[in-house]
């Protein structure tokens, strides 16, 4: 059996959308941080420079998806840091706690990829299919 990868690119008029793939709830949410990265920012150029923590709430597994992915965009779009890595502490259908781990960005040292303006609610879906969690996100370009 052959893993495929945590995330893919989809077609969408005009914009840009990704399906991604965990083995549970957690890497569902840590693979979407981290797909939006990897469609943004040439993602071997960030580095691990500073932690934060968030907490991050939601009516059900869409809301709270498009609402993490709104904070990872506002790192870079308001604070001006990278995402390297992160780690979910804790995940319930309505609440989100995790460690992110940040690279202030540098015109000298990192490459951005594509511009994402924002994470939209557009055929924004959540599911688990036999413990294989998956997500569908539409983000607009």
């Amino acid at each position: 059996m052959v893993d495929r990868p945590f995330y893919e690119q989809i077609d969408h008029t005009a914009d840009l959308g990704i399906h991604v793939y965990g083995h549970s709830a957690t890497g569902l949410f840590q693979n979407a941080a981290m797909a939006l990265m990897d469609v943004m920012v040439e993602t071997a150029l960030v580095a691990a420079r500073q932690e934060m923590q968030t907490t991050i709430e939601g009516r059900d597994w869409p809301d709270l998806m498009v609402n993490w992915l709104r904070e990872i965009l506002y790192l870079w779009s308001g604070k001006a840091v990278l995402v390297h890595s992160v780690q979910i502490a804790s995940i319930t259908e309505n609440r989100l706690s995790a460690r992110i781990w940040v690279d202030p960005f540098s015109k000298k040292h990192h490459t951005l990829t594509a511009e994402i303006k924002a994470v939209t609610y557009h055929q924004a879906r959540v599911w688990d299919v036999d413990d294989q969690w998956e997500a569908t996100i539409i983000f607009d370009t």
